[in-house]
């Protein structure tokens, strides 16, 4: 390995290293808990990246040479210390539901995978704590049978707490908790890639270092996320004639004590691909909504006043879950299979996606924006038709005259803080053996 490693790039390892690894994993873990057969290795090397036309081109983005699956916490620390004596580059995975690449091992080695991790230890009034395989589904669930709730869950349900974590943002809750990075953590327990590893366990402040960061920094292990007294929700689904009408009404909506859960925007257009729903009325927009039961008829009277028509209103965790799963990347990963092959998507956020909404639409052919009311601003994904990278990197100076802040789904680096990041990677991981390659 080279004394720069850690800055520059690729870890010196070879068949021989990755031998003797495999060696060490199997005497640890048993035949059953690592595999270096083709199906294993292929289902490693796939996420939510084919979303992008411009990572889809570059595809494969990464191979691993070993997969393993740790059945208990302390087995994760000692497969790092075998890992770090051989050199070999670990690379965390939960359910491999983002859309990045992020937790595709651009340089092979060994991915860890932690969805046999699944145990939810404990639940108080205001935090849960569970291993990093658990799914947010089970979690949210666990929390409605104590009368809690998350703070905030992922549009992915089923991705895992740790994954959501290291490598997602946002959600259901962030309107009015901020993103997973903004108090979600209460504590996590990690593993850092020493010689000497061990689980190493971080609250408060130490803790908010661990969140996004692709696992460059650290591999979570479990955590203890925030919850809070279960409110009773109302799933409301409003349609319009335009979307243009639609937007500012879900502005309007964005404003009202309690304020909601989730709140969710589209044209018509958008509408039409997602799955069919007596809610979704053909040839509409659509503002889709997680509000308290106490503010309804206040949310009904502004959406009515609006223009829109109310399609549906629908209770109980099945039904949340089934509108979080029509938000955030949701809609554009439902435009692309009913179209395939035509359209890319750019995030975007700021007041200008509603205020200056033509304008947004404008600034690539086919421009449609599908909206999410966000903790104090408004979050889209503004799809396009599909040209080449360059246009699509064109459009980027344009949104941001516009008053649009823009962070490109078509990339897998640590984009959060980078050069905070990658200084603490320098003690934690001195090696450069966390998911290399995750630097521009």
């Amino acid at each position: 390995m080279t004394a720069t490693l850690a800055e520059t790039g690729r870890p010196d390892f070879g068949p021989d290293e990755v031998d003797a690894l495999v060696d060490d994993l199997l005497a640890l873990l048993g035949p059953r808990g690592v595999s270096t057969l083709d199906r294993a290795l292929d289902r490693a090397s796939r996420d939510g990246s084919g979303m992008s036309p411009i990572l889809s081109a570059r595809r494969p983005l990464g191979r691993p040479h070993a997969v393993c699956y740790p059945k208990t916490a302390r087995q994760v620390p000692q497969i790092v210390r075998a890992a770090v004596r051989r050199g070999v580059p670990i690379t965390a995975r939960g359910k491999g539901t983002g859309n990045y690449g992020q937790v595709v091992p651009r340089f092979g080695g060994l991915v860890m995978d932690m969805t046999s991790l699944a145990g939810i230890r404990a639940m108080t009034d205001t935090a849960v704590t569970a291993e990093a395989g658990a799914r947010m589904i089970n979690l949210e669930q666990a929390a409605w049978d104590a009368g809690r709730q998350l703070w905030m869950y992922p549009s992915t349900a089923q991705s895992t707490l740790g994954g959501f974590l290291a490598g997602g943002s946002a959600g259901t809750g962030t309107i009015v908790h901020g993103r997973n990075h903004m108090g979600f953590v209460e504590s996590v327990d990690v593993v850092y890639a020493h010689e000497d590893a061990e689980l190493v366990h971080l609250e408060g402040e130490a803790a908010q270092p661990m969140v996004h960061t692709y696992g460059v920094a650290g591999i979570i292990v479990s955590a203890t996320v925030r919850v809070e007294p279960l409110q009773d929700w109302r799933c409301v689904y409003a349609s319009f004639d335009s979307h243009y009408d639609a937007f500012p009404a879900a502005l309007c909506v964005a404003d009202i004590e309690p304020k909601p859960r989730l709140l969710s925007a589209d044209c018509a257009t958008v509408v039409a691909a997602l799955p069919d729903d007596p809610a979704l009325a053909p040839g509409r927009a659509s503002v889709r909504g997680i509000v308290d039961a106490d503010a309804l008829e206040e949310n009904i009277a502004v959406l009515t006043a609006a223009g829109g028509r109310i399609e549906a209103v629908r209770d109980g965790l099945a039904q949340t879950m089934r509108l979080s799963t029509l938000s955030y990347n949701h809609p554009t990963w439902w435009l692309q299979k009913a179209v395939p092959d035509t359209y890319f998507h750019m995030e975007c956020q700021g007041d200008a996606l509603v205020t200056r909404l033509r304008e947004v639409e404008d600034v690539y052919e086919g421009g449609m924006l599908h909206l999410e009311v966000g903790h104090r601003t408004m979050f889209g994904m503004i799809n396009g038709v599909y040209r080449s990278p360059q246009q699509v990197y064109a459009g980027v100076p344009v949104l941001e005259a516009l008053g649009v802040r823009v962070h490109s789904p078509h990339q897998s680096y640590v984009d959060l803080d980078a050069d905070r990041v990658r200084a603490l990677a320098r003690s934690t991981d001195p090696n450069g053996l966390l998911n290399p390659g995750r630097w521009r």
